[in-house]
């Protein structure tokens, strides 16, 4: 960390422009290893409204993170340059392909100058044109926490809704169903469609009771079998963890990780290849107390964190 960064990190956490981590801003790829970019986007939901708010809540509650991980010892900004790259701009929000393709260009050209990027949504559906932006010359392997496995078809007449961004994936060749986990997976469905889909692409589905009986450590080491030391994507819907967590979230389902747990998970990928994250439907207009703003800036921070130990 430079000497203007660490006097930014140092100053009192109310003051300042609220940025990701009280990072620096910048736009040109050559000034960061790490880009924090927001798509406040929700025009693909289901249920509940709001995660368009995700990403301004996100930065006020990243305030709160500091330098170092207590537990890993990390200390991603001596490990990588990191900015905000700001905000997805939007001009197409009622036509759900036109604003996927803002997404795709805004990002494109920090992942085609070899940048990671921590991506703050916005509900699931940005998903895919994140992995768009990305390009990957095969298939990436995926590691995806949710309560739901977002492998629908259609929903209201619509193949790009927040419930079908990987179905969309795998059908282009994104990513790779067989170097894919999915984690956390509940709640009842009217059809068994998503689930099946899954399945039946070679994905491997832990659904919440499975991550109980296996435990931490051992849903950690079936993910990693998974996905093995190839390229991989990890995405975080605040939704895996219980609402008692994350109530302001647009899909909620009870019976879902604690903090801890997710805590414990995500520090279990550390030393996979991965190329990018994301952690998406934080609503906070359902967020009265901010409680999910602060999960999910932290689950960033996380993220972080593996990303840049794979700068070193």
């Amino acid at each position: 960390m430079d000497a203007t960064n660490t006097l930014v990190m140092n100053q009192p956490r109310f003051c300042g422009v609220p940025t990701f981590m009280r990072a620096p801003q910048a736009a040109d790829p050559a000034d960061f290893d790490i880009g924090l970019a927001g798509v406040p986007y929700d025009g693909a939901l289901t249920f509940r409204p709001g995660a368009r708010f995700g990403p301004r809540e996100l930065r006020n509650a990243s305030c709160l993170m500091r330098a170092i991980n207590h537990a890993t010892g990390v200390d991603p900004y001596r490990l990588a340059r990191v900015a905000d790259v700001g905000d997805v701009p939007f001009s197409q929000l009622f036509d759900v392909p036109a604003a996927h393709a803002q997404i795709r260009d805004f990002l494109r050209p920090f992942f085609a100058a070899g940048k990671k990027m921590v991506i703050a949504g916005g509900d699931h559906s940005i998903t895919y044109p994140v992995l768009q932006a990305i390009a990957p010359a095969e298939p990436l392997g995926l590691i995806h926490f949710d309560a739901h496995t977002d492998t629908w078809d259609e929903f209201a007449g619509s193949k790009f809704s927040h419930g079908s961004p990987f179905r969309r994936a795998i059908e282009a060749g994104l990513i790779d169903p067989r170097r894919s986990v999915q984690i956390g997976i509940r709640g009842a469905q009217n059809t068994d469609e998503g689930w099946r889909y899954s399945l039946e692409q070679g994905m491997r589905v832990i659904f919440i009771e499975e991550v109980v009986s296996l435990g931490i450590a051992g849903v950690i080491a079936e993910a990693r079998r998974v996905v093995g030391d190839h390229p991989a994507y990890l995405s975080f819907d605040v939704d895996a963890i219980d609402p008692a967590f994350t109530p302001g979230t647009g899909t909620p389902e009870i019976g879902g990780l604690d903090t801890r747990e997710a805590l414990q998970l995500l520090r279990g990928m550390r030393g996979l290849n991965l190329v990018s994250a994301d952690v998406v439907e934080v609503s906070p207009p359902y967020d009265t107390a901010g409680n999910t703003s602060l999960v999910g800036a932290t689950l960033m921070y996380e993220e972080l964190c593996l990303l840049a130990e794979g700068c070193r």
